[in-house]
């Protein structure tokens, strides 16, 4: 009995290996139903090999073309289910953390590492134009790109309709020299092209908000209602923080990838990250100086409108201090009594009537030289 035992261990694993996967990715989907792998491609001295017959490879087809001629392969994924990543994840020994973290999205930027594998959470960022800035508008749109690095292959997942990095992958085809070192080069292009998107919004929400301090420190119009900018205010106050929230978080993972040495990171490329955490800082600088910028334009909106406030009762309290003359004056001989001054006197009513005109012209001229009017 020790003897089958025996050799059925040795059998088992042989047939496990031999056996196809049948959850791996190019097994388990409909052929008739659309892919979330974007692109998948493998790369050996920095160029792309060719597809045989000029079809698209799988993944697995990929990783057993590294795992043979050498080279690494990179597979681009867009907004992929459970089911479409799990056959990737086993096939690349992907950490189950880290592929539900890329599955469902909505993560902090941050750099983990399982194993001999880097996984790195970028926030893109996404202005979105619009004619006029109003308080429902949305100034920011967010997406992610979630990143697997390993010694031969990287697995990029993007979530959002937009941060395609189609074009990035041309470029770096462009470049075999720098495409030549692997992975990590891959990894930094992709830093380096999420980063100068954050500084592109950045000077666009800086027009934003230069248009709104422009109009809240102008001349209100005739008619305006003073103090209406704080909806727009407080809308843009909104949208900043969501693009602080990208932006911060990932400041440490890429001081760590520039500063920490790494097995997985080529040290020639590690210098390059230096410059995409130099230009985060930047951009961080700039999102904490819009936040204290849409501060003080907010607080002296409010203080805008609070002054309007005061001067609007100031006038009120000027009109009613006028009004209160005749009214007084009227009161009085409105009463019913027969023995009162000047009742019986033909130049009564124009003498009373005058006297009211000149308190009330007196009222007036001294309130309007105190600027109450």
């Amino acid at each position: 009995m020790s003897m089958i035992r025996d050799l059925r261990a040795v059998v088992r694993p042989s047939l496990r290996k031999s056996a196809p996967l049948h959850n791996s990715y190019d097994t388990t989907r409909d052929p008739s139903a659309s892919s979330a792998v974007v692109d998948c491609a493998v790369y050996r001295d920095g160029r792309r090999l060719p597809e045989t017959e000029g079809t698209c490879r799988t993944p697995r087809e990929a990783m057993l073309q590294v795992r043979e001629d050498g080279g690494f392969a990179w597979i681009g994924l867009h907004e992929p289910t459970e089911e479409e990543f799990a056959g990737i994840a086993r096939e690349f020994g992907l950490h189950p953390l880290a592929v539900e973290d890329a599955v469902h999205a909505h993560q902090r930027p941050k750099l983990e590492r399982y194993d001999d594998t880097l996984f790195t959470v970028f926030k893109t960022i996404h202005y979105v134009e619009h004619a006029e800035l109003t308080a429902t508008s949305e100034v920011v749109e967010t997406g992610e790109v979630m990143c697997f690095t390993g010694r031969d292959f990287v697995i990029t997942v993007r979530h959002g309709g937009h941060g395609s990095l189609r074009a990035l992958r041309h470029r770096l085809e462009d470049d075999p020299e720098l495409l030549a070192k692997g992975p990590s080069a891959v990894l930094h292009s992709i830093a380096d092209h999420v980063v100068d998107g954050y500084i592109a919004v950045a000077g666009a929400v800086q027009d934003d908000i230069d248009e709104v301090e422009i109009e809240v420190f102008s001349t209100p119009d005739k008619g305006s209602s003073r103090g209406s900018d704080a909806g727009r205010i407080y809308q843009l106050k909104r949208e900043v923080l969501e693009f602080k929230r990208a932006v911060s978080p990932l400041l440490r993972p890429m001081q760590l990838l520039s500063e920490r040495p790494m097995r997985l990171i080529d040290p020639d490329i590690q210098k390059y990250f230096r410059d995409v955490a130099d230009h985060l800082v930047r951009v961080q600088e700039e999102v904490l100086g819009f936040d204290e910028l849409l501060n003080s334009i907010l607080q002296a909106n409010l203080a805008q409108a609070t002054v309007a406030q005061n001067e609007d009762m100031r006038k009120i309290t000027s009109w009613a201090a006028i009004v209160a003359v005749p009214t007084m004056i009227c009161g009085v001989y409105g009463m019913n009594f027969k023995h009162m001054p000047e009742l019986g006197w033909t130049y009564g009513y124009p003498m009373v009537m005058g006297f009211i005109g000149v308190v009330c012209f007196s009222i007036h001229r001294m309130l309007k030289r105190n600027g109450w009017l």
